[in-house]
C-alpha cells in the first residue's frame, strides 16, 4: 500500500509501524519520556544527501526525535525542556532558538533549510552558524541553484560557508532525491507539483527526510489539516518568532487556494502527514491532535495508488 514512500525510503526505514501499545500510550498529553537511550544500531549511509566538501553520503540515525516547526502555535506551550530532552532535535529555515528556549527548546541536531533562507541564515550567522559547529544542516533547492559546475548560485555560496567555518555540517539534496520528493507528492496526492503550480514546503522536506532518520518523531506547532476549517480556530502568527507577521491559517488557505504562479500546498500536505501518522510512529503536540479514522475524515488525502 506504501509503495510510493518506498521510493524514498526504501534503504534507511524500518521498524516504523505503530504497534498497540505505542497506539494507548497516545491516549497521554505528553511525549514518552526517557533517560535510558539504546544502543545505536550500525548507522547506514542515507542516498541522495551528499557532503558539500567530500561529497560523501550522510549517516545519521535517531530513536525518537523532535521535529520543531516555525508556528506561532508553540508560544506559550513551554514544551522546551521536552524537546531538549529528545535525542534528535530538528528545526526549519532559520527559526531561531534565542529568547524562546522555554518553548522550542535550544539544542538543534539536523535543520533543514530551503535555498531561499541563505540569506537570512547568513544575516543570523552568530546563532545558526558559529554555535552550530555540531548540527547538520541539509539544504535544498532547485537543481540550477544547487549545480557543481560552477554556475550553482547555492551551491557556490555553501561551498564559500563550508569554507570559512569548516567544522561546519553541511549536505545537500542531490538532484534524483529532488524528483523522488516530487513523485511522491504525485503518488501521495494525484498532484503534479508542476502541472498544478506547486513548490513543495520545507516541510514536506523536513517530515520525510524524519522519516528516513527516526524511529519516533513527535512533531511540535502542527494543526491538523481540518484546523483552519474550523470557525473557532485561534489566530496565531505564521512564525513564532514573527508575532507582528502574517496568519498562519490565511497563510495556508491563500497558498492552498492559489492559482497563479507557484504556491505551497500546506493543508494538502499536511494530509498525507496525517496519513502518514496512521502507519509510522508520527505524533503531534502543541496542539496535540491524533489523524481521524478514514471513515471519518472527509477531507483526507486521495487513496494511494496499488502497485
Amino acid at each position: 500500500m506504501f509503495t510510493s514512500l518506498l521510493l524514498v525510503y526504501n534503504t534507511s526505514y524500518s521498524n516504523t509501524s505503530i504497534d498497540q501499545k505505542d497506539g494507548e500510550s497516545q491516549q497521554k498529553e505528553h511525549p514518552t519520556k526517557s533517560n535510558i537511550r539504546p544502543p545505536k544500531p550500525t548507522i547506514s549511509s542515507l542516498q541522495g544527501y551528499s557532503s558539500i566538501i567530500d561529497h560523501k553520503s550522510l549517516k545519521m540515525h535517531c530513536s525518537n526525535c523532535a521535529l520543531v516547526t516555525s508556528s506561532g502555535h508553540l508560544t506559550g506551550g513551554g514544551w522546551g525542556d521536552e524537546i531538549d530532552r529528545t535525542e534528535c532535535v530538528i528545526r526549519m529555515n532559520d527559526a531561531p532558538t534565542k529568547d524562546f528556549q522555554r518553548d522550542v527548546g535550544q539544542r538543534t541536531s539536523l535543520r533543514v533549510v530551503a535555498h531561499s533562507s541563505m540569506q537570512r541564515i547568513l544575516r543570523s550567522r552568530q546563532e545558526l552558524l558559529n554555535n552550530s559547529q555540531d548540527t547538520i544542516f541539509i539544504f535544498w533547492g532547485p537543481s540550477n541553484y544547487m549545480r557543481r559546475d560552477g554556475k550553482g548560485l547555492i551551491y557556490n555560496n555553501l561551498r564559500l560557508m563550508n569554507q570559512v567555518l569548516p567544522r561546519l555540517q553541511v549536505y545537500i539534496i542531490s538532484r534524483q532525491k529532488m524528483l523522488q520528493f516530487d513523485e511522491l507528492f504525485k503518488r501521495e496526492t494525484g498532484k503534479d507539483r508542476r502541472i498544478s503550480n506547486s513548490w513543495l514546503s520545507t516541510g514536506w522536506f523536513t517530515m520525510s527526510i524524519a522519516l528516513e532518520l527516526c524511529d519516533r518523531i513527535n512533531v511540535y506547532g502542527m494543526v491538523a489539516p481540518e484546523f483552519c476549517k474550523e470557525p473557532s480556530h485561534p489566530s496565531v502568527p505564521y512564525h513564532y518568532y514573527e508575532p507582528m507577521g502574517p496568519d498562519e491559517c490565511s497563510m495556508y488557505i491563500s497558498h492552498e487556494r492559489g492559482r497563479r504562479g507557484s504556491h505551497h500546498r500546506f493543508i494538502t500536505e499536511k494530509q498525507v502527514f496525517a496519513n502518514w501518522a496512521r502507519t509510522f510512529n508520527i505524533h503531534f503536540y502543541q496542539p496535540n491532535w491524533r489523524p481521524r479514522p478514514l471513515s471519518e475524515n472527509i477531507t483526507a488525502a486521495p487513496a494511494l495508488p496499488v502497485s
